[in-house]
């Protein structure tokens, strides 16, 4: 049984547990793990099992207590392309066809253990990633190796300090740049883009090389403001437009370069990735200046 304990200070502003408890247990350093931890039933307050609706008054025993996980010694053997990796944190290379996480076997979250060198640190965790790539999404996924990293991780993400650099091929006439900024399932959102190339096709009268840097992180941003534009993703099923979506060839969004300040080491990061080949079959090779560099 894993046991952490919490002493909520006794001058405390009252709030939510599912707003106070973010970060207060390695084991659950998230918003949505702590989520998970009470709908389990493992998190108990001055003895009585919390909600997401428990108040925080300020003088509380917070306690977690995880039940041992099943043995089993089914490993995932699904090799992945190592970007970067130090002690703290990796960037590996997400394929298309694999969820990041979830409930299935098959997830790019099993996989990390057995591609990652395990970290020597004195809060070393399973890798975990730190937020989320669509299934048919291809590119850079940031993954933390102990349970401070991940942490500080989520946290530079909460705070919008993490650039994310997407590249799409996106169907029809569309203005050169502009700014996206239709809500997305009610809340605020706003992708900023630039065309980067184009050329014309008798099918979708043009296809669009699309530079994309969402600024919010709402689930489908990308695709639904593009759909919403009247330009959506080649290959989007979901969002396309009705007889215009391509088949058999996946979903043309990849998540191309990830920019950050390593929370430990304070070496500014600026990892990315070559456009699948699809991308470059459709406009060639791409020049460097058109896709930024990997100066840091």
């Amino acid at each position: 049984m894993k046991t952490e304990t919490h002493l909520v200070p006794e001058e405390v502003i009252p709030i939510r547990l599912q707003e106070y408890g973010v970060g207060i247990f390695r084991e659950f350093p998230t918003k949505s793990a702590l989520k998970k931890a009470l709908k389990k039933r493992y998190i108990t307050v001055n003895g009585k099992p919390g909600s997401t609706a428990t108040m925080i008054t300020g003088g509380e025993n917070i306690r977690l207590e995880v039940p041992p996980a099943k043995a089993t010694n089914k490993k995932l053997v699904f090799p992945l392309e190592v970007l970067f990796e130090d002690e703290h944190l990796a960037l590996v290379y997400k394929p298309a066809g694999i969820v990041v996480s979830g409930n299935s076997f098959k997830t790019l979250a099993n996989a990390l253990p057995q591609n990652l060198r395990p970290s020597k640190l004195p809060d070393a965790a399973t890798p975990r990633p730190v937020h989320r790539l669509d299934l048919a999404t291809t590119g850079i996924l940031l993954a933390g190796k102990t349970g401070s990293a991940i942490r500080a991780l989520n946290k530079l993400f909460e705070d919008k300090q993490v650039e994310k650099t997407y590249y799409a091929v996106c169907i029809a006439e569309m203005f050169s740049f502009g700014n996206i900024s239709t809500p997305v399932d009610g809340k605020s959102a706003l992708t900023e883009y630039r065309v980067l190339e184009k050329v014309t096709s008798e099918r979708f009268g043009y296809l669009n090389l699309v530079e994309l840097k969402p600024q919010t992180g709402r689930r489908h941003q990308l695709r639904k403001h593009l759909s919403g534009l009247g330009n959506p993703i080649l290959g989007d099923k979901e969002y396309g437009l009705e007889g215009l979506i391509l088949k058999g060839k996946g979903l043309y969004l990849h998540a191309g370069s990830l920019r950050f300040e390593h929370p430990f080491t304070g070496k500014n990061l600026n990892i990315q990735t070559d456009l699948p080949k699809k991308f470059r079959k459709i406009f060639g090779p791409v020049q460097e200046t058109s896709l930024g560099s990997n100066e840091g």
